[in-house]
């Protein structure tokens, strides 16, 4: 299991994960972010959802702030991409918790994700890349702790964003010279 990891205040953070999660893109990837709007320890993936979607991204999104994947939905909504994308390479995002010096960390991984771990939940893995951000501390929890600030989660948000928008066009914009 390969992974790179990077802190959202790095300024080369984008760079260093586009050049890892790059070899994980084709043209039948799409990412999926998982996460709900309705907690901000959990928006960090409806939030690149978003932002990848205004950015006019290339390949296929799924899971914004208008139409989020979570919980509560996930197994149905997963059902449904994977019908409508069965050849699909599927690139998971979710917020992380870590250990206390991690948090800021943006982790791009050659592996799934876990959605609900953190807090105990079993839900399906997502991906056969991820990218997480570690928004809190494993001594906390996502769900109930009111510390994490938006302003952190939204930084990290950018940095995710930025850096699958980077490995796109190293991928496909340098491969059309």
């Amino acid at each position: 299991m390969n992974k790179v990891k990077a802190h959202f205040k790095d300024p080369l953070s984008y760079y260093k994960l586009a050049y890892f999660i790059k070899d994980y893109l084709d043209v039948n990837t799409i990412v999926v972010c998982i996460g709900t709007d309705r907690c901000i320890g959990d928006c960090l993936g409806p939030l690149v959802g978003t932002l990848l979607k205004e950015k006019n991204f290339s390949l296929p999104v799924f899971g914004t702030i208008s139409e989020p994947i979570h919980a509560l939905n996930i197994d149905k909504k997963l059902q449904e991409i994977k019908l409508a994308y069965p050849t699909s390479n599927m690139i998971g995002i979710d917020a992380c918790l870590g250990d206390t010096d991690n948090i800021g960390e943006i982790h791009a991984r050659d592996y799934s994700i876990h959605p609900g771990k953190g807090v105990g939940k079993t839900l399906p893995h997502v991906g056969k890349a991820s990218i997480i951000g570690i928004v809190d501390s494993t001594e906390n929890n996502i769900f109930t702790n009111n510390t994490i600030r938006l302003d952190l989660v939204l930084n990290i948000s950018k940095v995710i964003t930025d850096s699958l928008l980077y490995a796109y066009n190293l991928n496909f914009l340098n491969s059309t010279n």
